[in-house]
Protein backbone atom coordinates (compact mmCIF):
# COMPACT_ATOMS: atom_id res chain seq x y z
CA UNK A 1 0.00 0.00 0.00
CA UNK A 2 1.52 3.32 -1.34
CA UNK A 3 0.74 6.28 1.53
CA UNK A 4 1.60 10.09 0.77
CA UNK A 5 4.72 11.55 2.43
CA UNK A 6 3.27 13.63 5.63
CA UNK A 7 -0.22 12.61 5.28
CA UNK A 8 -1.09 8.97 7.22
CA UNK A 9 -4.64 7.25 6.31
CA UNK A 10 -6.39 8.35 9.31
CA UNK A 11 -5.86 11.92 7.89
CA UNK A 12 -6.67 11.35 4.13
CA UNK A 13 -9.43 10.00 5.52
CA UNK A 14 -10.65 13.00 7.20
CA UNK A 15 -10.06 15.38 4.50
CA UNK A 16 -11.74 13.32 2.31
CA UNK A 17 -14.72 12.62 4.27
CA UNK A 18 -14.28 8.73 3.46
CA UNK A 19 -14.38 5.97 6.64
CA UNK A 20 -11.40 3.94 7.63
CA UNK A 21 -13.49 0.80 6.44
CA UNK A 22 -14.86 2.71 3.53
CA UNK A 23 -11.29 3.23 2.68
CA UNK A 24 -9.82 -0.44 3.22
CA UNK A 25 -12.93 -2.04 1.45
CA UNK A 26 -11.92 0.29 -1.20
CA UNK A 27 -8.34 -0.68 -1.37
CA UNK A 28 -8.90 -4.22 -1.28
CA UNK A 29 -11.63 -3.86 -4.14
CA UNK A 30 -9.51 -1.69 -6.38
CA UNK A 31 -5.66 -1.59 -5.00
CA UNK A 32 -4.65 -5.29 -6.22
CA UNK A 33 -6.15 -5.11 -9.54
CA UNK A 34 -4.25 -1.71 -10.32
CA UNK A 35 -1.52 -3.78 -8.59
CA UNK A 36 -1.53 -6.43 -11.33
CA UNK A 37 -1.92 -4.22 -14.15
CA UNK A 38 1.36 -1.77 -13.32
CA UNK A 39 3.20 -5.12 -13.46
CA UNK A 40 1.94 -6.28 -16.62
CA UNK A 41 2.30 -2.98 -17.98
CA UNK A 42 6.16 -3.23 -16.71
CA UNK A 43 6.70 -6.71 -18.11
CA UNK A 44 5.10 -5.33 -21.77
CA UNK A 45 7.71 -2.47 -21.64
CA UNK A 46 10.73 -4.52 -20.81
CA UNK A 47 9.59 -7.68 -23.49
CA UNK A 48 8.97 -4.74 -25.93
CA UNK A 49 12.77 -2.64 -25.51
CA UNK A 50 14.69 -6.37 -25.14
CA UNK A 51 13.02 -8.69 -27.82
CA UNK A 52 15.32 -11.83 -26.93
CA UNK A 53 14.64 -11.71 -23.45
CA UNK A 54 12.74 -15.05 -21.87
CA UNK A 55 10.92 -14.51 -18.20
CA UNK A 56 13.82 -15.10 -16.01
CA UNK A 57 15.80 -11.84 -17.35
CA UNK A 58 12.93 -9.74 -17.45
CA UNK A 59 12.36 -10.70 -13.81
CA UNK A 60 15.74 -9.33 -13.21
CA UNK A 61 15.33 -6.23 -15.11
CA UNK A 62 12.21 -5.91 -12.84
CA UNK A 63 13.61 -6.26 -10.05
CA UNK A 64 16.88 -3.78 -11.15
CA UNK A 65 13.64 -1.41 -11.58
CA UNK A 66 12.21 -2.03 -7.79
CA UNK A 67 9.83 -4.62 -8.60
CA UNK A 68 9.62 -7.03 -5.24
CA UNK A 69 8.42 -10.21 -8.13
CA UNK A 70 9.53 -13.80 -8.24
CA UNK A 71 10.47 -15.82 -12.22
CA UNK A 72 7.13 -17.71 -11.36
CA UNK A 73 4.65 -14.99 -11.44
CA UNK A 74 6.61 -12.78 -14.18
CA UNK A 75 6.28 -16.29 -16.35
CA UNK A 76 2.36 -16.69 -15.37
CA UNK A 77 1.95 -13.24 -16.27
CA UNK A 78 3.48 -13.60 -19.51
CA UNK A 79 2.04 -16.49 -20.86
CA UNK A 80 -1.19 -14.78 -20.42
CA UNK A 81 -0.18 -11.93 -22.87
CA UNK A 82 1.19 -13.79 -24.54
CA UNK A 83 4.93 -12.47 -24.74
CA UNK A 84 6.66 -15.79 -24.45
CA UNK A 85 9.71 -16.37 -26.99
CA UNK A 86 8.88 -18.76 -29.72
CA UNK A 87 12.25 -19.11 -30.71
CA UNK A 88 15.69 -17.80 -29.31
CA UNK A 89 15.45 -13.71 -29.98
CA UNK A 90 12.22 -13.72 -31.48
CA UNK A 91 8.90 -12.56 -29.58
CA UNK A 92 5.21 -12.49 -30.60
CA UNK A 93 3.22 -9.96 -29.13
CA UNK A 94 -0.91 -10.23 -28.41
CA UNK A 95 -0.49 -12.57 -31.20
CA UNK A 96 -1.39 -16.61 -31.23
CA UNK A 97 0.08 -18.48 -34.01
CA UNK A 98 -1.02 -21.98 -32.96
CA UNK A 99 -4.39 -22.41 -34.65
CA UNK A 100 -5.93 -24.60 -36.58
CA UNK A 101 -6.44 -22.13 -40.08
CA UNK A 102 -4.40 -21.62 -43.43
CA UNK A 103 -0.92 -19.50 -43.32
CA UNK A 104 -0.05 -17.11 -46.29
CA UNK A 105 3.44 -16.97 -47.51
CA UNK A 106 5.19 -13.19 -47.46
CA UNK A 107 4.92 -11.31 -50.29
CA UNK A 108 6.14 -8.31 -49.12
CA UNK A 109 9.88 -9.04 -50.35
CA UNK A 110 8.89 -9.14 -54.26
CA UNK A 111 6.95 -5.97 -54.41
CA UNK A 112 7.65 -2.77 -55.51
CA UNK A 113 5.39 -0.18 -54.20
CA UNK A 114 4.54 3.10 -56.23
CA UNK A 115 1.59 4.04 -54.98
CA UNK A 116 -1.29 4.13 -52.61
CA UNK A 117 -3.22 1.09 -52.33
CA UNK A 118 -0.78 -1.12 -53.36
CA UNK A 119 -0.33 -2.91 -49.98
CA UNK A 120 -2.12 -2.55 -46.80
CA UNK A 121 -0.38 -3.73 -43.44
CA UNK A 122 -2.62 -4.57 -39.86
CA UNK A 123 -1.09 -5.24 -36.64
CA UNK A 124 -2.44 -5.20 -32.88
CA UNK A 125 -1.19 -3.84 -29.53
CA UNK A 126 -2.53 -3.39 -26.05
CA UNK A 127 -3.46 0.05 -24.37
CA UNK A 128 -3.23 0.63 -20.30
CA UNK A 129 -5.99 1.75 -18.39
CA UNK A 130 -5.81 1.41 -14.43
CA UNK A 131 -7.44 -1.60 -14.05
CA UNK A 132 -6.96 -3.77 -17.19
CA UNK A 133 -6.19 -3.54 -21.20
CA UNK A 134 -7.78 -2.25 -23.66
CA UNK A 135 -6.80 -3.68 -27.54
CA UNK A 136 -5.76 -1.23 -30.62
CA UNK A 137 -6.23 -2.49 -34.24
CA UNK A 138 -4.82 -0.71 -36.99
CA UNK A 139 -4.83 -0.84 -40.68
CA UNK A 140 -1.99 1.33 -42.52
CA UNK A 141 -1.09 2.13 -46.34
CA UNK A 142 2.17 0.80 -46.17
CA UNK A 143 3.81 3.36 -48.96
CA UNK A 144 2.45 6.71 -47.62
CA UNK A 145 2.30 5.21 -43.90
CA UNK A 146 -1.21 6.54 -43.04
CA UNK A 147 -3.51 5.25 -40.66
CA UNK A 148 -6.20 4.77 -42.55
CA UNK A 149 -8.64 3.06 -39.29
CA UNK A 150 -8.32 1.48 -36.19
CA UNK A 151 -10.51 0.40 -33.88
CA UNK A 152 -10.39 -0.20 -30.02
CA UNK A 153 -11.80 -3.26 -28.09
CA UNK A 154 -12.02 -5.09 -25.09
CA UNK A 155 -10.51 -8.78 -26.54
CA UNK A 156 -8.38 -10.01 -28.72
CA UNK A 157 -11.41 -11.69 -30.96
CA UNK A 158 -11.46 -11.59 -34.20
CA UNK A 159 -13.84 -9.06 -34.52
CA UNK A 160 -12.18 -6.46 -33.34
CA UNK A 161 -9.28 -6.90 -36.51
CA UNK A 162 -12.10 -7.47 -38.78
CA UNK A 163 -14.04 -4.05 -37.30
CA UNK A 164 -11.18 -2.20 -38.22
CA UNK A 165 -10.62 -3.77 -41.55
CA UNK A 166 -14.11 -2.96 -42.61
CA UNK A 167 -13.39 1.04 -41.58
CA UNK A 168 -10.78 0.94 -43.73
CA UNK A 169 -12.39 -0.27 -47.00
CA UNK A 170 -14.87 2.23 -46.49
CA UNK A 171 -12.66 4.90 -46.03
CA UNK A 172 -10.48 3.81 -49.47
CA UNK A 173 -11.68 2.28 -52.82
CA UNK A 174 -8.85 -0.33 -53.75
CA UNK A 175 -8.68 -2.73 -57.33
CA UNK A 176 -8.43 -6.34 -56.61
CA UNK A 177 -4.63 -7.38 -56.99
CA UNK A 178 -3.87 -5.34 -53.06
CA UNK A 179 -1.84 -6.89 -51.07
CA UNK A 180 -2.93 -7.42 -47.43
CA UNK A 181 -0.03 -8.03 -44.54
CA UNK A 182 0.06 -9.00 -41.38
CA UNK A 183 1.68 -11.55 -38.94
CA UNK A 184 -0.25 -14.90 -38.33
CA UNK A 185 -1.80 -14.08 -35.69
CA UNK A 186 -5.34 -16.46 -35.44
CA UNK A 187 -7.64 -12.68 -35.63
CA UNK A 188 -5.95 -12.57 -39.15
CA UNK A 189 -6.00 -16.01 -40.43
CA UNK A 190 -9.45 -16.68 -39.31
CA UNK A 191 -11.89 -17.58 -41.31
CA UNK A 192 -13.82 -14.23 -40.62
CA UNK A 193 -10.95 -12.22 -41.91
CA UNK A 194 -9.68 -14.32 -44.38
CA UNK A 195 -13.72 -13.98 -46.25
CA UNK A 196 -13.65 -10.24 -45.90
CA UNK A 197 -10.37 -10.29 -47.54
CA UNK A 198 -11.34 -12.82 -50.57
CA UNK A 199 -14.22 -10.89 -50.88
CA UNK A 200 -12.21 -7.57 -51.87
CA UNK A 201 -9.81 -9.19 -53.92
CA UNK A 202 -6.74 -8.71 -51.47
CA UNK A 203 -4.13 -10.99 -51.90
CA UNK A 204 -3.29 -11.88 -48.22
CA UNK A 205 0.55 -12.47 -47.35
CA UNK A 206 2.03 -12.91 -43.77
CA UNK A 207 5.04 -12.69 -41.81
CA UNK A 208 7.37 -15.96 -40.82
CA UNK A 209 7.10 -17.05 -37.71
CA UNK A 210 7.99 -15.41 -34.79
CA UNK A 211 9.57 -12.34 -36.90
CA UNK A 212 8.14 -8.81 -36.44
CA UNK A 213 10.67 -7.25 -38.85
CA UNK A 214 8.91 -8.52 -41.28
CA UNK A 215 5.74 -6.43 -40.51
CA UNK A 216 8.53 -3.78 -39.92
CA UNK A 217 5.65 -0.61 -41.07
CA UNK A 218 2.98 -1.47 -38.60
CA UNK A 219 5.68 -2.25 -36.04
CA UNK A 220 6.96 0.92 -36.61
CA UNK A 221 3.78 3.19 -36.51
CA UNK A 222 2.77 1.18 -33.07
CA UNK A 223 6.14 1.82 -31.62
CA UNK A 224 5.25 5.59 -32.51
CA UNK A 225 1.83 5.14 -30.73
CA UNK A 226 2.91 4.08 -27.86
CA UNK A 227 6.43 6.16 -27.54
CA UNK A 228 4.76 9.35 -28.28
CA UNK A 229 1.11 9.32 -26.74
CA UNK A 230 0.40 5.93 -25.16
CA UNK A 231 3.11 6.43 -22.52
CA UNK A 232 2.71 9.81 -21.87
CA UNK A 233 -0.90 9.18 -20.21
CA UNK A 234 -2.55 8.12 -17.75
CA UNK A 235 -6.38 7.33 -19.12
CA UNK A 236 -9.41 7.27 -17.33
CA UNK A 237 -11.61 5.03 -19.10
CA UNK A 238 -12.00 4.04 -22.61
CA UNK A 239 -13.67 7.40 -23.56
CA UNK A 240 -10.60 8.85 -22.94
CA UNK A 241 -8.31 6.29 -24.94
CA UNK A 242 -10.61 6.49 -27.78
CA UNK A 243 -10.88 10.66 -27.59
CA UNK A 244 -6.79 10.64 -27.12
CA UNK A 245 -6.23 8.19 -30.05
CA UNK A 246 -8.25 9.49 -32.58
CA UNK A 247 -6.56 12.68 -31.96
CA UNK A 248 -3.08 11.32 -31.97
CA UNK A 249 -3.61 9.51 -35.00
CA UNK A 250 -5.41 12.12 -37.63
CA UNK A 251 -4.30 15.03 -36.17
CA UNK A 252 -0.66 14.74 -35.25
CA UNK A 253 0.34 11.27 -36.89
CA UNK A 254 -1.19 11.30 -40.24
CA UNK A 255 -1.48 15.06 -40.63
CA UNK A 256 2.04 16.73 -39.12
CA UNK A 257 4.54 14.03 -37.92
CA UNK A 258 7.75 13.87 -40.41
CA UNK A 259 8.54 11.11 -41.65
CA UNK A 260 12.30 10.62 -43.17
CA UNK A 261 11.13 7.84 -45.39
CA UNK A 262 8.72 10.48 -46.72
CA UNK A 263 11.12 12.84 -47.61
CA UNK A 264 10.11 14.96 -44.60
CA UNK A 265 6.60 14.88 -45.06
CA UNK A 266 3.81 13.29 -42.90
CA UNK A 267 1.64 10.44 -44.86
CA UNK A 268 -1.16 13.17 -46.21
CA UNK A 269 1.11 15.40 -47.31
CA UNK A 270 3.05 12.73 -49.06
CA UNK A 271 -0.15 11.17 -50.55
CA UNK A 272 -1.43 14.90 -51.55
CA UNK A 273 2.09 15.34 -53.17
CA UNK A 274 1.17 12.38 -55.30
CA UNK A 275 -2.79 13.15 -56.24
CA UNK A 276 -0.69 16.85 -57.11
CA UNK A 277 1.84 14.87 -59.54
CA UNK A 278 -0.87 12.41 -60.93
CA UNK A 279 -2.91 15.48 -61.68
CA UNK A 280 -0.55 17.36 -63.43
CA UNK A 281 0.14 14.45 -65.52
CA UNK A 282 -3.73 13.92 -66.64
CA UNK A 283 -3.33 17.92 -67.77
CA UNK A 284 -3.13 17.83 -71.95
CA UNK A 285 -0.62 19.59 -73.11
CA UNK A 286 -1.19 22.59 -75.35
Amino acid sequence: MMQREGLSIQEACRLSGLSRAGFYRRYEEHEPRQADVELRDAIQKVALENRCYGYRRVTALLRQQGWCVNHKRVLRLMRADNLLALRKKRYVLTTDSHHPFAIYPNLVPRLVLNGINQLWVADITYIRLRESFLYLAVILDAWSRKALAWELGDTLQASLAVAALKKALAERSIEPGIVHHSDRGVQYASNEYVAVLEAHGFLVSMSRTGNPYDNAKAESFMKTLKCEEVYLKQYRDREDVESSITNFIQQVYNSKRLHSALHYLSPAQFEDELQTKEAATRQPTV
